[in-house]
This record gives C-alpha cells, sequence and structure tokens, in this order.
C-alpha cells in the first residue's frame, strides 16, 4: 500500500507545529532533548513511509485483498460459482498457468474487469503466482 509524499509532509508539519508549542514551556537542554528526539522520530517516520511511497511492486497477498478479494474471497467466485479459483476449475478453463492467469488478469474476460491500466507487469505476474499458489494448497491459510 502506498502512502502520497504530502501526506508525510503534512504529518511532519503537524508534528513541529505541536512540537513547538510544546518547547515554548521547556528548558533550553529539555528542549534541545526534546527537538533531537522528534527529529529523529521524523526522520525514521519520513524515511519509512517514503520507502513505502516509492515502492512500485506490492505483495501478491495484498494485491489480491485489495483487488481481488471482493469478488474472489478465498478464491471463491461471488458472481459465477463454477469459475472460482480453485485448481480444478483453472485446469478446466485453461488457466493453469503463470501466463494464462496474467494475461486473464490484464485484459479481463466476461464480467470480470482488466487490471492491465491499474496494475504493473510485475504486480500482475506476482499476483498470477500468488493464485497459483493458492491454487494448489485449495485456498488454506498456513497455521
Amino acid at each position: 500500500m502506498t502512502v502520497p509524499i504530502f501526506r508525510v509532509f503534512f504529518v511532519l508539519e503537524l508534528a513541529r507545529l505541536a512540537l513547538g508549542r510544546l518547547l515554548s514551556f521547556r528548558s533550553g537542554l529539555t528542549c534541545l532533548l526534546i527537538y533531537v528526539w522528534a527529529s529523529c522520530l521524523a526522520v525514521g517516520l519520513w524515511a519509512s513511509t517514503a520507502t513505502v511511497a516509492w515502492a512500485d511492486v506490492s505483495p501478491p497477498a495484498e494485491l489480491f485483498e485489495v483487488q481481488c478479494a471482493g469478488c474472489h474471497p478465498n478464491g471463491a467466485n461471488i458472481i459465477r460459482r463454477g469459475k472460482n479459483l480453485k485448481q480444478k476449475a483453472l485446469k478446466r478453463y485453461g488457466y493453469d498457468s503463470t501466463d494464462a492467469i496474467a494475461t486473464l488478469i490484464t485484459n479481463g474476460k466476461g464480467l470480470m474487469s482488466a487490471y492491465g491500466e491499474r496494475l504493473s507487469e510485475e504486480d500482475i505476474t506476482n499476483l498470477a503466482n500468488y493464485v497459483l499458489e493458492q491454487a494448489a494448497t485449495d485456498w488454506q491459510t498456513a497455521k
């Protein structure tokens, strides 16, 4: 999941304003220590969020939850029951390879939307691999 960079700067600005209020009630050394602590915290927050904001590839499980699980919870299909993401159905309909699933994700088919313009090619390939891996375990989560 990405966080827009303007939100990071907004949070940092709010922290700076709140810190300014707090510092007006403290002595010099205490102010310095609080300022150093807050600066380290702000830089850490910015660095960790900036890494997320500029990342191009999302984890496949997260992508599935955001993009696919609305219609395919646990590999099912809430619109057409037989056309699910279970291994038997994938083989029956010719979607038992990464390339075939990636093509379906990219172009869509029938009632399924195309995601070629919403996801990167790498995200689509990772998502296709994830679907195959989950189908191999019958969509059972590790316990």
